[in-house]
């Protein structure tokens, strides 16, 4: 489609010499998809045209759409809607078309001039809660950009950063020490992830308490917030373990594990995977080596209660802690071992941090600090800095328990799925486990798709009944014409119908079968443009349309049942191209397509 797009410019410019007598290059041509209500392909704007070559928009439209049609065989007709010049391409052109969709290997790359060597690092949880909604939404968009880019060709590799140290983990250890009674979660029969976000949870319930009492005591707030009773004790114990504690780093090791095997279940529930696992136990050492580096080129600094830090004025910047006064690490420290890491073990040309756009600041400090240490991967950094996840309350807040637990609204929106498809009654010859597997499938579609087709720089609400549904412009709809495609072809089969892709006796198209190639056409462009967005968004809104206009097409015309042998092979191969470009579409999305629904 590009390529006939680049074509058509071609034929125009070279129109504009022979008409006009001037030289226009194919950069200057502004053409943009001809508007649905008009008859056409490719729409060229002429305003821009008038004075250089002297003529109004609609001279100028006329003019060449007339050279094109008797010189362009690729152009069947033409119309002309003020400053707009439509172009219609022609029905063989199209068929010309369809047949190099056909012929392409499944899976070839879509070739970019984007980044070859790729990081994706996302989710990032925390061990001192389970994974919630808004980790859902980092999840979803850090896989399927990662999925994306490989069809571009390039080697992606799936990382996932574990934020296993630091004081909010102290929180949820020293809740569990102080709250807890010895519990376990094969004794409370809870996943390991919840049980330890518990004592998260009872640590800031107390620790507000204890906030509280000192404030109305007549203590400045600050004051109250850093000289708490628990928090001191958190920090205590902070310091406990970077000096290896026996019993901290006992307890510390002991709840990581429950935390990390619930977060592996949820993983594996909602279908995302990672290459290699960095924790910040492992990386914090390293960005204290660097620290100290900066320290002894005079790049850093330290202030006189003994804490470390970068001045980043010069960059627009600020001032930025790098070490404690304590001498314990906060989260940029860990972030410049794990770039270094990073790049060691991947070379990376480009290092994708899935991370909301709350950390935006944060990003811009560890780039313009890894810049100041002169890291050859420190340009490679890029933030895909997403919008928040929000609920009609308001934001979600962990230590508050107000989130939306993800494992809580997986099992939802699959019992959801399973309710409607229940309804409809159209699972006649599945087992029970093909049942089972079906509404995981649909549910966790309808989820994944109504996280992934908001832009992902946009802030998004949270609307429950939304995302559970199953029709209208959502990933069931999209995942059910899959289906009736699968069976259309299998039906072909049993008929004896091939999916031919001789089509020389075609010589003209019905509307809706030009529309269906026009849109396979696109996919190509679509997916570039999602590579270089980053925007599961863009894949998302193309498999709904494409979705939308074959349900058009199978409205409008007989696939089966048309009496011409070769326009019945023509529709089950244009059927079977979109049930492939559909799968195609959603596994990049990391959405499964049922072959039955």
């Amino acid at each position: 489609m590009q390529q006939l797009e680049q074509d058509i410019k071609a034929a125009l410019s070279a129109a504009i010499q022979q008409i006009f007598g001037a030289t226009v290059t194919t950069e200057q041509l502004v053409i943009q998809p001809t508007r649905k209500e008009f008859a056409g392909t490719f729409t060229l704007v002429t305003f821009s045209l008038t004075k250089s070559l002297g003529k109004g928009p609609e001279q100028i439209g006329q003019a060449l759409g007339e050279w094109l049609v008797a010189n362009e065989p690729r152009v069947s007709g033409f119309n002309v809607v003020k400053g707009f010049l439509n172009l219609e391409i022609g029905d063989r052109e199209w068929l010309r078309q369809f047949q190099d969709l056909v012929q392409q290997p499944e899976n070839a790359p879509v070739l970019t001039n984007g980044p070859r060597n790729v990081v994706v690092e996302y989710s990032s949880p925390n061990t001192n809660k389970p994974l919630h909604l808004g980790h859902l939404r980092n999840n979803f968009l850090g896989y399927s950009v990662a999925e994306i880019l490989k069809a571009t060709g390039a080697t992606v590799s799936k990382v996932n950063l574990v934020n296993d140290r630091g004081i909010h983990i102290c929180k949820s250890m020293l809740g569990y020490q102080r709250f807890g009674h010895a519990e376990t979660p094969e004794s409370d029969s809870i996943k390991g992830d919840h049980l330890v976000g518990k004592y998260y949870v009872l640590f800031e319930k107390h620790y507000r308490e204890q906030v509280a009492q000192l404030v109305a005591e007549g203590v400045a707030e600050d004051k109250a917030k850093a000289s708490a009773p628990l928090m001191m004790e958190a920090r205590d114990m902070l310091q406990k373990w970077e000096a290896g504690d026996e019993e901290v780093v006992s307890l510390w090791r002991q709840m990581n594990g429950w935390v990390y095997e619930g977060h592996n279940a949820t993983y594996a529930a909602i279908g995302v995977d990672f290459d290699k696992f960095y924790y910040e136990s492992g990386t914090y050492l390293l960005g204290k080596e660097r620290v100290q580096e900066g320290l002894d080129r005079g790049l850093f600094y330290r202030k006189e209660d003994g804490s470390t830090w970068v001045d980043l004025a010069q960059e627009g910047l600020d001032q930025k802690i790098l070490l404690r006064s304590d001498g314990t690490s906060v989260y940029l420290t860990q972030d410049l071992g794990t770039a270094e890491l990073k790049y060691a073990d991947f070379h990376y040309d480009s290092s994708i941090y899935v991370i909301a756009d709350e950390q935006n600041y944060h990003m811009q400090v560890l780039q313009a600090t890894l810049q100041k240490l002169e890291k050859p991967y420190a340009d490679a950094i890029h933030h895909l800095s997403y919008g928040m996840v929000d609920l009609p309350t308001g934001k979600m807040k962990t230590r508050e328990g107000t989130v939306v637990d993800a494992d809580e609204l997986v099992r939802e929106v699959v019992e959801a799925a399973k309710v409607a498809t229940l309804e409809k009654g159209k699972i006649e010859g599945l087992t029970e486990d093909e049942q089972t597997e079906l509404f995981h499938i649909l549910g966790l579609g309808a989820l994944k798709y109504y996280l992934l087709k908001v832009d992902p720089k946009k802030r998004m609400l949270f609307n429950p009944e939304e995302s559970v549904q199953l029709e209208g412009h959502t990933g069931p709809f999209i995942q059910y014409s899959h289906a009736r495609i699968a069976s259309l072809r299998r039906k072909a089969q049993q008929m004896g119908i091939s999916e031919t892709s001789d089509f020389s006796t075609i010589i003209e198209l019905e509307k809706s079968e030009r529309e269906m190639i026009e849109e396979l056409a696109r996919y190509v462009a679509v997916v570039r443009e999602a590579a270089r967005t980053f925007s599961p968004a863009v894949i998302a809104q193309y498999a709904y349309d494409l979705a939308k206009t074959y349900n058009r097409f199978w409205a409008e015309v007989q696939v089966l049942t048309d009496p011409d042998e070769t326009r019945r092979a023509f529709r089950v191969a244009l059927s079977a191209q979109t049930g492939r470009t559909i799968k195609a579409s959603m596994h990049l999305l990391g959405i499964t397509v049922p072959e039955r629904m």
